[in-house]
């Protein structure tokens, strides 16, 4: 089974709502100059900090190349924003005999109650162009289906 969208719907009778930080904290290195440069930006007012110029400059490179991600997206069909798994959820997927192939565009969450052997027998491929949060055993368990 090849999972496009949001298919797995959590009927528990009280849901486990998650709290999720908004953001992935990434590490970049940039020239001395280039740095000089972001600094002198944020010293005359143009931008707050150097996270929001780094920020801004992001946002306009993906607004430049926003076509082609559109195109890409519909290429790999892929899921755009958040998807969660729990283990009921992968249950009933292995309860129909069926596996995924989760590819996702943004954070793909499975539940800290999913044990690897269930996160094996579930899941045949994950792809995600983002951010990854489960359990270091389930992560460790998936590493060689991870794309």
């Amino acid at each position: 089974m090849v999972y496009y969208g949001a298919m797995i719907k959590n009927t528990a009778p009280n849901p486990v709502k998650l709290k999720l930080a908004d953001s992935e904290k990434i590490t970049i290195n940039l020239g001395f100059v280039d740095l000089g440069h972001v600094d002198l930006l944020v010293a005359e007012g143009f931008y707050s900090n150097r996270t929001d110029f780094i920020r801004t400059a992001i946002r306009n490179q993906l607004g430049t190349h926003s076509e082609a991600v559109k195109q890409v997206v519909a290429r790999k069909m892929l899921v755009l924003g958040l998807q969660h798994f729990s283990a009921d959820d992968l249950r009933a997927v292995q309860a129909a005999n069926q596996t995924l192939q989760i590819r996702v565009l943004g954070l793909v969450t499975i539940a800290h109650d999913v044990s690897p052997e269930l996160a094996l027998a579930t899941i045949a491929s994950l792809e995600v162009l983002g951010a990854l949060q489960a359990s270091p055993a389930v992560k460790t368990a998936l590493a060689n289906r991870l794309r």
